[in-house]
């Protein structure tokens, strides 16, 4: 498989062929021609109806289809960005995953407690569309309301510039500054993702098992 048509596969993660993903992206696009139309409907469909959930279950695979995280509507950022992709490459346009490492300083203390006590976002998830010959950075992570109760800056999506997450919140203070960019995927890197999760956890000086079972039941200790 080469060229497009490899970020336009249905996977087990990005279940592009099922036919909710189907349905629904037939919906959202309905009436609409172009792809910088389609897309820019179905970014704004994920950005606000899949509303933003750090503690949604990702201990498995399982857990990270596209199809249903829909269903359940809420997810963090690399669940919404798995739905953004099924749904583009459903309405037929190209679409792949990325991961950055991130630092949130407006990251909650019950979080921070959660993933070990820093303000260190691994693996934080974005979407790459591919537009009118070019690939583009879109970050569906937090909705409008997230956005307006937290006081961040919404993510706003054009279908030519890349959306990124701001780097400042409303009121001029950092939020989500880069430290590391994994690159992008035609599909969902689980093992990758599992591996590097188990790196940091070692780097932290946390046992795995402390650390899932953690993250698992939302327990802050």
């Amino acid at each position: 498989m080469t060229g497009m048509e490899k970020y336009l596969r249905c996977t087990e993660a990005i279940d592009c062929g099922t036919d909710s993903i189907k349905e629904k992206a037939a919906e959202v696009t309905r009436g609409l021609r172009t792809d910088r139309e389609k897309a820019l409907a179905l970014f704004y469909f994920v950005r606000d109806e899949i509303k933003h959930n750090p503690y949604a279950p990702s201990q498995y695979l399982e857990e990270h289809r596209a199809s249903l995280i829909m269903e359940r509507g809420t997810g963090h950022c690399q669940h919404k960005s798995l739905v953004l992709a099924a749904l583009s490459r459903a309405a037929g346009i190209p679409a792949r995953l990325g991961y950055l490492d991130v630092r949130d300083h407006l990251l909650s203390y019950k979080f921070r407690k959660m993933v070990g006590g820093g303000n260190l976002l691994i693996q934080h998830g974005y979407a790459e569309l591919y537009i009118d010959g070019r690939w583009v950075h879109v970050s569906p992570a937090y909705d409008l309301e997230t956005c307006q109760k937290n006081g961040f800056v919404p993510v706003d999506f054009d279908g030519i510039n890349d959306a990124r997450d701001s780097r400042y919140n409303q009121e001029g203070k950092p939020h989500i500054e880069l430290v590391k960019d994994h690159g992008q995927y035609e599909d969902f890197p689980w093992d990758e993702i599992v591996n590097y999760r188990m790196e940091f956890v070692k780097k932290i000086g946390r046992e795995w098992t402390e650390y899932s079972d953690n993250v698992a039941s939302h327990k802050v200790e």
